[in-house]
């Protein structure tokens, strides 16, 4: 089978339920972007196993893996249209992932000291790369809030998607910080060039 179909060389592409639209529809640039994050934590997650010896990161990778499955299973979620006949059969977001995810959060910043200003991405090439993740994260829970608002009728958008990626960019951050304190570099502080 060949990699290349051709099928997509005048602007559209098929969702899951078979249906086309324009490969610029707020669906496709929702689960596109959501994509994108995937990948970025794929890059995250090689440096994590790059450093798992001197960092102590091997749990960080494992756990990034983790996401990325799942942000494959919201993808799925995102590009199956709320009227597919076999809608029931797309993996939905479930409150323990969303719970694990707290539970990673409070766990990363436990292990690092309280903010006390605001900090800049950067510090530790790991920790700058989950500050990437965190970003794309952050626009892909915008593009889903407003394939939500764009959808005409209620449920359009599993709910849980938006609390998931709200959720996994806070802890994106956390892990930032923690990958910094890791690595004994310590967060870069905003310095206002103004004052």
């Amino acid at each position: 089978m060949k990699l290349y179909t051709k099928r997509g060389d005048g602007g559209f592409t098929s969702l899951f339920d078979g249906s086309e639209v324009r490969k610029d529809d707020a669906r496709v640039t929702a689960y596109g972007t959501v994509d994108e994050l995937n990948a970025f934590i794929g890059l995250a997650a090689a440096v994590a196993v790059q450093r798992a010896g001197a960092h102590s990161t091997a749990e960080l990778a494992a756990r990034l893996t983790t996401i990325q499955s799942e942000l494959f299973n919201i993808g799925s979620d995102l590009a199956t249209p709320e009227t597919a006949a076999h809608r029931d059969r797309v993996p939905q977001v479930a409150d323990a992932e969303i719970a694990r995810l707290e539970a990673w959060i409070d766990d990363a910043t436990a292990a690092v000291t309280p903010l006390r200003s605001f900090i800049l991405p950067g510090g530790d090439l790991l920790a700058a790369q989950l500050h990437v993740c965190r970003t794309v994260c952050r626009r892909a829970e915008r593009l889903v809030v407003t394939l939500s608002a764009q959808s005409a009728s209620a449920g359009a958008v599993n709910p849980k998607v938006v609390i998931y990626l709200n959720r996994l960019s806070d802890l994106l951050f956390a892990w930032a910080r923690w990958a910094n304190h890791a690595a004994g570099v310590g967060d870069v502080p905003w310095i206002n060039p103004k004052s």
